[in-house]
């Protein structure tokens, strides 16, 4: 996809196929509305099934008429994305479907979030629709809701707000109507912020649908199976957070195991460093934490419960030195090459002298941490365990500790596998 500058503060893009007719009727009333947000915009209809007709009542209302010779929705929707030059990208069907007075309330919503879209499906919001239509929109909803944890309840509304930047984070492949449930997934897969506003439905006015209901419903299938893999993988930017809430109750019971652990080591501090948070429950029950992480998209996830959170490397933290009363890496360790006790000294830097170390890491020297990797790289193979790369072992880690002056004052294990180290960081006059 091609970017414009944006030299505008909103584009409505139309996508239009054979929508002459309810043209004639949207066009001025929604050009009049927008006059009255006292903002600059442009209208684009893009239309997919070239018409002279299209083209005269488009460019007779004042807005900017776009032929796409590729024949689909998500083309239409994605070319004029492409095309226009507005911060903000509203897009609404042609059949006068989507009232145009609802443009200000989600113009109004626009800094909640990085998507706002009218739905259908939540409190205070309704679907005027033929009976079929409307327990197939539901069940498909229902259904990616379930399978996904993607929490919107209507991810197929095409009558939505964007921030048009998100779009250069995100390439979508599909180019029929399923595109709309695609960019839900990939925008928040980058932690980007959904947010619904009640909307009332109401059917197209002239003409019929272009949308196939069974073809509808089988392209979405499609998506889902193309999407469940990514979607249930560790590149997914919540994908520790939903671990807590898991389904499968031993990955749900680790989880919780390890959180309890470590915010009974470090929730009394007044000051705190989590090393490697990514997208963990500890860090969302640490207001007060700082949250370091290399992945800049679990950090925009966990803006929705914390905002002191530094893009860093535990190899280099962006801290001086005994910034912290504690310092807390959890699952970080074994996933450095060539540590040699490297991390351990950067965490050690900006902890103060006397403050607490909460480090985290498997226990290669048990049996049953190789035990369950060796299992866990069987029955999720591209998960964590292939990115274990430096085993340490009981021994190994207390050794690192004390050669380096602390004082390991507590432990704990979750299966005998994951261990859990409090140290002490020893003080200038050696205490």
């Amino acid at each position: 996809m091609r970017y414009r500058p944006a030299t505008l503060d909103l584009s409505v893009v139309i996508p239009s196929m054979h929508e002459a007719e309810n043209l004639k009727d949207l066009l001025p009333r929604l050009i009049e509305h927008l006059k009255t947000l006292r903002i600059s915009w442009e209208v684009l209809v893009v239309d997919a099934g070239p018409a002279e007709e299209t083209q005269a009542v488009t460019e007779g209302a004042g807005a900017r008429y776009i032929l796409e010779e590729q024949r689909g929705y998500g083309r239409a929707l994605l070319r004029g994305i492409s095309e226009s030059e507005g911060e903000y990208v509203l897009t609404m069907d042609a059949d006068q479907s989507h009232p145009v007075q609802f443009v200000r309330r989600l113009w109004n919503a626009r800094l909640r979030g990085d998507i706002i879209i009218a739905s259908r499906y939540v409190d205070g919001g309704h679907a005027n629709q033929p009976r079929g239509r409307y327990w197939l929109s539901r069940i498909l909803n229902w259904f990616f809701s379930f399978g996904l944890s993607l929490p919107v309840r209507d991810k197929t509304s095409g009558y939505r707000l964007y921030r048009k930047n998100l779009f250069a984070h995100i390439d979508p492949l599909h180019v029929n109507f399923v595109i709309l449930m695609e960019i839900l997934l990939k925008a928040y897969a980058n932690g980007k912020t959904i947010l619904e506003v009640p909307f009332y439905y109401h059917p197209r006015i002239e003409g019929q649908s272009n949308a196939r209901v069974i073809q509808f419903g089988l392209d979405y299938l499609r998506l889902f199976k193309s999407m469940w893999s990514e979607r249930n993988s560790i590149r997914f930017p919540d994908y520790d957070w939903r671990a807590h809430d898991s389904r499968i109750w031993f990955q749900r019971y680790w989880q919780r195991k390890r959180h309890e652990i470590i915010l009974e080591y470090a929730a009394p501090f007044p000051s705190i460093c989590d090393v490697g948070c990514g997208s963990s429950r500890i860090l969302s029950d640490l207001p007060h934490a700082v949250g370091v992480d290399l992945r800049h998209d679990k950090l925009a996830f966990m803006r929705r419960t914390n905002d002191r959170l530094v893009q860093g490397d535990g190899m280099g933290l962006p801290f001086p030195d005994s910034s912290f009363a504690c310092v807390i890496s959890s699952q970080v360790l074994e996933h450095i090459p060539n540590e040699a006790g490297r991390h351990i000294e950067e965490l050690l830097r900006v902890l103060q002298p006397g403050g607490t170390l909460v480090l985290g890491t498997p226990d290669y020297g048990t049996w049953q941490w190789p035990a369950i990797e060796w299992l866990y790289g069987k029955l999720a193979p591209g998960a964590y365990a292939d990115e274990h790369v430096n085993p340490y072992t009981r021994a190994e880690l207390e050794t690192a500790l004390t050669e380096r002056g602390c004082v390991v004052e507590d432990s704990a294990y979750i299966c005998n596998a994951e261990l859990i180290l409090k140290a002490k960081k020893g003080t200038a006059n050696g205490s």
